[in-house]
């Protein structure tokens, strides 16, 4: 089986498809607004790659949350997570604080899903 990489770069691809699986690397807001704003456009980006990639978040198998305030910003991003899930559907699911890449950056979320 042959590897298909999505929006790659001289880095980092944004998606690495591998027989049925989906890859998504870390995405990450352009806006630094509020915690929701921010979780809300790393959510229609995961959306976008996923749809391009023959795949959607019901099929999500698993996901990593980085926080960069766990204790200020948990609450707010579950509100929005949950209400972008379909019921039924929640993938395994990790969430933990880290030093993000940029300072405005809230937010960073990678998945793993199944395409098909």
């Amino acid at each position: 089986m042959s590897i298909t990489r999505l929006h790659s770069n001289e880095r980092l691809s944004a998606a690495a498809l591998y027989g049925q699986l989906v890859f998504l690397s870390g995405q990450v807001p352009t806006c630094t607004t509020g915690i929701a704003e921010q979780t809300q456009e790393v959510l229609e980006k995961i959306d976008q790659l996923l749809a391009e990639a023959g795949s959607e978040k019901n099929q999500i198998l698993s996901a990593t949350i980085y926080l960069k305030d766990i204790a200020s910003d948990f609450d707010a991003m579950n509100t929005v997570w949950a209400a972008w899930l379909a019921p039924g559907c929640a993938p395994t699911r990790t969430a933990l604080q880290a030093e993000l890449a940029r300072p405005g950056v809230r937010v960073e979320i990678t998945v793993i899903a199944v395409r098909g």
